[in-house]
């Protein structure tokens, strides 16, 4: 076990940073805090620790999924935008989107993802979008109102900066924040939390944290999606998957109505009634 003052903290921290495949994401300083706290009462050596911080953030930031570069990104949506047609748009999303293997893996299928869900939640008008990386450029296939509130979570600077210029674009308030939603979740009243795809890797980085983290968001309704294969293709991974959600869930009195669109379960989860599959 090692206990840490505060500047040694702060030390280790920055090491951290200065690794190549963190610097220029500015990930919030709470985050490798946070992972510095949970990781040392299991360790003897700074070195083991900053060790195991390192494995932890790289599960959290997940390099291997991809992302476009942003100032590019940036500018290709300037052009679609400047074209006044709505087909472009889309096909400049698209490709971006094409860039992340999470919603890279939706595009067959996005328009029938977002049907089902609001058909079965309905159409909300304030939306927290949890951890989000590319989703919010799905938007053109959401078909909501632009009075609608989108506020898009990301520890990812540059992603938050682009998502920012996006809803500018859209027409969108600039609600996308830089902030750790495990450290520090949003305390925004909304109609609807979107966590997709990022349950299972929460679980990675803190054993047992979805518990606290889903009541602690302010939403009335929970929309939790988790990949029924692996990235491969290999891997069967439904079984495990809703094991994840009900056990989360048990003793809650939450009611679940559960989806599968492509190759993605969706757990509609309202807060309140007694937590049950449909």
């Amino acid at each position: 076990m090692i206990k840490l003052t505060e500047q040694q903290q702060e030390d280790l921290a920055a090491q951290i940073f200065q690794s190549r495949k963190y610097r220029g994401l500015n990930i919030p300083l709470a985050t490798v805090q946070n992972l510095l706290t949970q990781e040392a009462d299991k360790h003897s050596s700074t070195r083991a620790l900053v060790k195991a911080v390192r494995h932890k953030m790289h599960n959290i930031v997940a390099p291997y999924l991809g992302d476009p570069e942003y100032s590019m990104a940036e500018r290709c949506l300037q052009k679609a935008f400047d074209k006044h047609d709505p087909a472009e748009v889309r096909l400049a999303c698209s490709r971006l989107m094409g860039a992340h293997a999470s919603t890279r893996e939706r595009l067959p299928v996005l328009q029938e993802f977002y049907d089902a869900i609001f058909s079965t939640i309905g159409r909300p008008s304030v939306i927290l979008d949890l951890a989000c990386g590319l989703n919010p450029l799905a938007y053109p296939w959401m078909n909501l109102p632009l009075s609608t509130q989108y506020w898009a979570y990301d520890l990812h600077q540059p992603r938050v900066d682009m998502l920012n210029r996006y809803f500018g674009l859209q027409g969108l308030q600039p609600l996308a924040r830089h902030q750790d939603i495990l450290v520090e979740p949003p305390q925004i009243e909304a109609d609807v939390a979107f966590f997709f795809k990022e349950a299972h890797r929460f679980e990675q980085r803190q054993r047992g944290c979805n518990r606290a983290f889903w009541q602690a968001v302010n939403s009335r309704m929970l929309v939790v999606t988790l990949p029924a294969v692996s990235l491969t293709g290999k891997h069967q991974l439904a079984d495990q998957q809703r094991n994840l959600v009900y056990t989360t869930i048990d003793d809650l009195p939450w009611h679940v109505t559960e989806l599968c669109v492509g190759t993605e379960l969706i757990f509609c989860i309202e807060k309140g009634y007694g937590a049950k599959k449909e």
